[in-house]
C-alpha cells in the first residue's frame, strides 16, 4: 500500500529511517539504565529526581578533587615525617638539629690591637680585700694545701668521627677521679666564649674569666682534653712554687738558651690567681686572633723559634717566644718543672707501663710513674691526627686503665689486663670492710682529715665572732 502510493524507493528510505529510530531509542534506553546504576540513581524516582540525582552526583565529584589532592599530600608528609622521626639513633643525622646562629658580635676593628678584656690594675688589692669579707671561702683550703680549680673542656659540637666523643668521656671520668681524690674542683667547659679565639687559643679567654669570677681560687690548672692522670697517688707540691705564679712542663735550657718550641708545654699546667697572672694573659694572647693576624704570627715563631714547622702561631711557641724574648720581665715567677710529669708524652710512656707496674708503684709522678700522660698529636676528637688512629686509641685505653686500676683497687678490683674493658676481683669480700687496708692512701687522704680539722677551726671563729658581738652588746 504504502509502496503504491509513495513508490517503491520512497518507501524503502522510509522503512530505513523507521530502524535506524528503533536502534538509537534503544541505545538511549541501554544508557539510562546503564548510567542510573553506575552514578546511583537507582531509587526509580521521578526524571526530576534522576536529574538532580546526577547533577549532585558530578559537582560532588569536582569538589573532591582537590580534597583528593591534599589528602596524597598529607600522605606523602607523613611518610616524610615518618622517616625524619626514626627512633634509630644510627640513621638520624645530627647535623639537622645542630644548626649555628648567625653570631651577633660585632666584628673587631683590625687596626685596634686585641684585648681580652678591660684592663685591670689592682686585682691583687680587690681580691685580698673579697677574701677578707668572705672568711667561708678561703684561697688555702689547708696548710700548704691551695685550693685548685681544674679546667679542662672540649668543643660545643659533636666530635668529627665517631668514638671521639667516648674517649672524651674516658678523658673526662680519668679527671674527675683525680680531683676526687685530692680535693681540686673541677670545671668542664663547652662554649667558645670568644670566636677570635678558636682552636688552641679558646682557653685564655675563659681562664680570664675565671680567675675574675673565683678569687677564692689560688691556683687555676689547665688540662686539655687529650691528657689523662696515670698516677692518682700523686700528689702536687704546692709548698716548691710559694714564690712562683706559673707553673709549666719544661726545661730552662731548652726555652732561654735554645729557644725551642717545645721547650715547654701548655696542655697542662697551673696558674697562680692574681695581677700578674692577668698581666701574663695580656700580653700572651695578642697573636691568637684567628686569621691574618695569627698567621702573620706563625711566620714570626717559625723564623724565632728553634725547629718550629710553618703553621699559624699557636700557644705554646707563643708562651716560649714570650718567656725567651721577656724573661727579666717574666722569667722569676715561672717554674719550669721537670722533676716530675705534669706533663708527659704519651710515645715514650705508655708501652712501658708493664715495667713500671713491675718494679715500681704511685705516687712517684715521674718517668716511673707519670702523673700526666698526654696524647699530644692524636686528635681523638678531630678527623685526622698525626698518629695512626688504631695506636692512638689502643694507648688511650692503655693509659684509662692504667689510671682506673689506680681507682678501682680502692674497690677491690682491677682491669683483666691494660687493654680490657672487663675488670676481675682482686680481693675477697669481708665481714670486716673497715678493716681492709687501703694500700696507696687513696680512699682516705691525709688532706682530707686536714680540711675537716680546718672546717673545725673556721667552726670556732665563728664562734668566737658570736661571742664577741654579744659582748658589744
Amino acid at each position: 500500500m504504502i509502496d503504491k502510493c509513495l513508490g517503491a524507493q520512497r518507501s524503502r528510505k522510509i522503512q530505513r529511517a523507521l530502524r535506524h529510530c528503533k536502534v538509537t531509542i534503544l541505545c538511549l534506553v541501554l544508557t539510562v539504565v546503564v548510567l542510573r546504576g553506575t552514578i546511583g540513581a537507582g531509587n526509580f524516582g521521578t526524571p526530576e529526581q534522576d536529574f538532580v540525582e546526577i547533577r549532585d552526583h558530578f559537582y560532588s565529584r569536582k569538589r573532591a578533587e582537590p580534597h583528593r589532592v591534599l589528602e596524597e599530600v598529607q600522605t606523602t608528609s607523613s611518610n616524610n615525617q615518618a622517616a625524619t622521626d626514626t627512633n634509630n639513633y644510627n640513621e638520624f643525622d645530627i647535623y639537622k638539629i645542630l644548626i649555628d646562629e648567625e653570631s651577633d658580635d660585632l666584628k673587631p676593628d683590625p687596626n685596634k690591637p686585641y684585648s681580652l678584656g678591660p684592663k685591670i690594675s689592682d686585682w691583687d688589692e680587690q681580691r685580698s680585700r673579697w677574701l677578707k669579707e668572705n672568711p667561708n671561702y678561703p684561697n688555702f683550703i689547708g696548710p700548704n694545701k691551695p685550693r685548685v680549680l681544674l679546667v679542662t673542656g672540649s668543643s660545643p659540637k659533636p666530635c668529627e668521627n665517631a668514638v671521639g666523643d667516648h674517649y672524651l668521656l674516658k678523658s673526662i671520668k680519668n679527671k674527675i677521679d683525680y680531683c676526687r681524690l685530692h680535693g681540686i674542683e673541677i670545671f668542664y667547659n663547652m662554649a667558645l666564649l670568644d670566636a677570635e679565639m678558636a682552636g688552641f687559643w679558646a682557653k685564655l679567654p675563659l681562664i680570664r674569666k675565671l680567675l675574675l669570677s673565683h678569687p677564692e681560687v689560688e691556683y687555676l690548672w689547665w688540662m686539655d682534653s687529650d691528657a689523662m692522670f696515670t698516677d692518682m697517688a700523686f700528689e702536687v707540691p704546692w709548698e716548691r712554687y710559694k714564690d712562683s705564679n706559673l707553673v709549666m712542663h719544661g726545661w730552662n735550657e731548652m726555652v732561654y738558651d735554645q729557644k725551642n718550641w717545645i721547650g715547654l708545654n701548655t696542655g697542662s699546667f697551673l696558674l697562680r690567681n692574681g695581677q700578674w697572672a692577668l698581666d701574663i694573659l695580656d700580653a700572651w694572647a695578642p697573636m691568637g686572633p684567628k686569621g691574618k693576624i695569627r698567621e702573620e704570627a706563625g711566620k714570626v715563631l717559625t723564623r724565632e723559634l728553634k725547629d718550629r714547622p710553618v703553621f699559624e702561631a699557636d700557644d705554646q711557641s707563643a708562651m716560649v717566644y714570650l718567656l725567651a724574648t721577656q724573661r727579666e720581665k717574666w722569667g722569676d715567677k715561672v717554674y719550669l718543672e721537670s722533676a716530675y710529669y705534669l706533663h708527659g708524652y704519651w710515645g715514650i710512656l705508655v708501652d712501658r707501663y708493664e715495667e713500671m707496674i713491675e718494679n715500681y708503684h704511685p705516687g712517684l709522678g715521674d718517668h716511673r710513674w707519670p702523673l700526666v700522660t698526654h696524647f699530644v698529636g692524636c686528635k681523638p676528637c678531630g678527623k685526622f691526627g698525626d698518629y695512626p688512629v688504631e695506636r692512638c686509641l689502643k694507648q688511650m685505653d692503655r693509659a684509662f686503665n692504667f689510671g682506673d686500676n689506680q681507682i678501682l683497687q680502692i674497690y677491690g678490683f682491677t682491669h683483666k689486663s691494660l687493654a680490657s674493658r672487663r675488670v676481675k676481683r682482686v680481693r675477697n669480700e669481708t665481714g670486716n670492710p673497715l678493716e681492709v687496708k687501703d694500700e696507696l692512701g687513696l680512699l682516705h687522704p691525709a688532706f682530707k682529715a686536714v680540711k675537716n680539722t680546718m672546717a673545725k677551726l673556721l667552726g670556732a671563729y665563728r664562734v668566737m665572732r658570736r661571742l664577741e658581738l654579744k659582748d658589744r652588746r
